[in-house]
């Protein structure tokens, strides 16, 4: 039998490892949400609960890059209505949102519909909306419109901003703007989306992200293109 390689070892106990953090936030979540439980500090829970969803967050992006490196990634684009999935998307993340008192809401027309991965895209948001929820004052805002020809998604914060080197990116290598960006605005979660945008093809269109700030509410905007 062939040895495996150092790549597929690390991606194997990744997998181990995203499965055992799994586990503990089910468990973590049912003892948050079980009233007979008198938890000293709920706060403390909740920071607990925010943190384990982002290491998990991190462990699925590693574990898609690896597949897309080896190429075993399935694409599987569908036609998607936003307002629909962007509502589920906010029902996942608003009990974390609520315990760290920031409103997570989400805009756009009923009837808009988009192609795209469902479950990679999500990802990206989970991603996104975890960040935000590191920098936001008081809300963070998802909405989606066609624009130009592209599907924009958008994943705005009240905080502070994006550091002035990355305003206006519209992609993403690691490394390149390892100095501007301050330590919660991870280059993996950037890389990460823009590998996914970039899946997406339409013709000689091809997704990407933008960066900026200000857009609706104050702070960051990340903006997801996909044709």
């Amino acid at each position: 039998m062939d040895s495996m390689d150092f790549s597929d070892i690390l991606a194997s106990s990744i997998h181990d490892i995203k499965n055992s953090l799994g586990l503990i936030l089910n468990n973590l979540e049912d003892l948050i949400a079980n009233p007979d439980n008198h938890i000293a500090n709920p706060r403390q829970a909740s920071l607990l609960q925010h943190e384990a969803r982002r290491a998990n967050s991190n462990l699925i992006q590693l574990l898609t890059l690896y597949k897309i490196g080896h190429e075993q990634l399935s694409m599987r684009v569908t036609a998607n209505n936003l307002d629909d999935f962007l509502d589920e998307v906010v029902a996942e993340n608003h009990s974390v949102c609520r315990a760290l008192e920031l409103e997570l809401s989400h805009r756009c027309a009923p009837d808009l519909e988009g192609y795209f991965d469902l479950e990679l895209v999500r990802s990206v948001l989970d991603s996104t909306i975890g960040n935000a929820r590191r920098y936001a004052r008081s809300r963070i805002e998802l909405s989606a419109a066609q624009e130009d020809g592209f599907l924009v998604i958008r994943v705005e914060d009240d905080g502070g901003g994006f550091p002035p080197a990355l305003i206006g990116l519209l992609e993403y290598q690691p490394g390149e703007f390892a100095e501007a960006a301050n330590p919660g605005r991870t280059q993996l979660g950037l890389y990460f989306a823009t590998r996914i945008a970039q899946l997406h093809r339409n013709g000689d269109l091809q997704g990407r992200i933008h960066l900026v700030n200000a857009h609706h509410l104050t702070g960051g905007c990340f903006e997801l293109w996909l044709p």
